[in-house]
């Protein structure tokens, strides 16, 4: 799918998402937010975001793949961290290292909004990911 990612001068240049994606396809996939539970329900990673973080991506990867789509089609992600704080940033980056298998797109990251919040759904949950996808 013709997809093109845009970090224009004038803002500024992050190594973890970019600035701007235009997509062009036929069929947009939208992932409702995913946690950091098994399949059974329960939660992975008490206490550890980098841990939560590689669950939910992979939570994410699976909803994808249910829709045909994968992680080189998403256009955009939405972060959310609960309790957010200076090391946040570091542990949904390893994260996202331990799950690059199935959460890297090849040319590039998507635009991605990562936002504190006070809590999330349930007693422990530490993060929750969306994500758009765009496909031909």
């Amino acid at each position: 799918m013709p997809m093109q990612l845009i970090n224009p001068p004038g803002l500024p240049q992050p190594p973890t998402y970019s600035q701007v994606v235009v997509a062009t396809g036929s069929r947009q996939v939208v992932v409702a937010g995913q946690v950091p539970c098994d399949a059974t329900g329960a939660l992975v990673g008490a206490g550890d975001l980098a841990a939560q973080t590689e669950q939910t991506l992979r939570n994410v990867a699976t909803a994808l793949a249910a829709a045909g789509a994968t992680f080189a089609d998403v256009v955009r992600l939405g972060i959310f961290v609960a309790g957010y704080d200076e090391h946040s940033l570091e542990q949904v980056h390893a994260g996202l290292v331990a799950a690059s298998d199935v959460a890297v797109r090849p040319d590039g990251p998507p635009a991605a909004t990562l936002v504190g919040v006070a809590a999330l759904a349930f007693p422990g949950q530490l993060i929750e990911i969306e994500a758009t996808a765009v496909l031909p």
